[in-house]
């Protein structure tokens, strides 16, 4: 172990669960994967006791969800012909989607090379993902923003594809043909590899589609008739974000990690919950001081049940609940330190999710 490893475990010598108010706290479990693990998914109770876990063909590419049926969709990632595509491609790609059993048996199978960071699945028996391609080189030399000259092998930017049943590609949106080249800026100190970097892609009701790209810094809503956007949230809010979730009041939540703020200078990220109409933050949670709670990639965030807010600061393998007034009353911390792929050792989280234990089938 280095000196580096070793210091890292330091800082977070506190693992599992360290915090738990049982009278506030959102009854039900906990599913994550560690981020850089060999395809362990891990359901925990409140009490941070492993309840069942899978055991997955694939590394994480990137994290996995329950169905309402109980079987596990899962996102993984191949070591492939596209691995060296540009520096940072290996630790976002994907590769593999698939439907697991509760034994981890696998009942479905698709795979896209050029998959990564997202999927779900669709009440067709397919899935709507995220996948990258080229941009034209007449587009990319008109993109402002990021280090000059750092794109060595082209820029890309993100496709949204959506498959049937049978894998047969059914709907798709190009970012590059949507995105506005002078409004629509790669963050100063991001390389010019990629375009947009999309982490989350949600359908919505309405024949629409909830999006977050991280390198400039937006969420949209598109409409998949046209492939406009119909709402955009960008720069002057955002700082790098990810996970927004369509809330049952039509309000949108989202992990807003703050790095590069455009009007704070200290790094910090928080939760926010945004009305589309008005583009207003009606909720919001930070920590006090702010900078102890960053991170500065990955992270989600979702609404429980209870009114209470699943955080998962994700570079660190910290999830927690905070309630409405922003108290924690649930804190577990990934002890899992398994190496990432550039060889260091890390508890990372993509994103953690919430469950009844009336979600959950084989536990009912």
């Amino acid at each position: 172990m280095t000196t580096i490893d070793q210091q890292t475990r330091r800082r977070m010598a506190r693992t599992g669960l360290i915090a738990l108010d049982e009278t506030l706290a959102c009854p039900g479990y906990t599913l994550y994967a560690p981020m850089f693990g060999p395809g362990t998914v891990y359901l925990l109770d409140l009490q941070g006791r492993e309840v069942h876990r899978w055991e997955l063909p694939h590394p994480p590419g990137l994290y996995s969800y329950l169905l309402p049926d109980g079987h596990l969709f899962y996102l993984g990632k191949l070591r492939d012909e596209t691995w060296d595509r540009f520096p940072l491609w290996h630790r976002f790609k994907g590769g593999v989607l698939l439907e697991g059993d509760w034994d981890g048996k696998v009942v479905w199978e698709y795979h896209d090379p050029d998959h990564h960071h997202d999927a779900r699945r669709t009440p067709s028996g397919g899935a709507i993902y995220l996948a990258i391609e080229r941009v034209p080189r007449e587009v990319a030399a008109r993109v402002r923003g990021g280090v000059p000259g750092s794109a060595k092998n082209g820029m890309w930017a993100d496709v949204i594809v959506e498959i049937d049943a049978a894998g047969n590609r059914v709907w798709e949106w190009h970012a590059y043909e949507h995105l506005d080249v002078d409004r629509d800026v790669i963050t100063f100190n991001d390389p010019r590899d990629e375009w947009s970097h999309a982490n989350t892609v949600a359908p919505l009701p309405g024949d629409r589609v909830l999006a977050s790209f991280r390198n400039i810094s937006t969420v949209g809503i598109i409409d998949k008739r046209t492939g406009a956007f119909t709402w955009k949230l960008g720069y002057d809010v955002l700082a790098q974000q990810h996970d927004p979730s369509l809330l049952p009041s039509g309000n949108i939540l989202i992990f807003d990690n703050g790095a590069h703020r455009r009007d704070e200078a200290m790094p910090a990220s928080r939760v926010i919950e945004v009305e589309p109409a008005s583009s207003n933050i009606v909720w919001e949670y930070r920590d006090d001081p702010p900078y102890n709670f960053f991170s500065p990639y990955i992270s989600g965030a979702r609404r429980l049940p209870n009114g209470n807010t699943l955080i998962t600061e994700g570079n660190f393998g910290r999830m927690f609940q905070v309630t409405p007034d922003s108290q924690v009353v649930w804190e577990y911390i990934n002890p899992y330190f398994p190496p990432d792929a550039d060889g260091v050792s890390t508890n990372a989280v993509f994103r953690a999710t919430h469950y009844r234990a009336e979600d959950i089938p084989a536990l009912r």
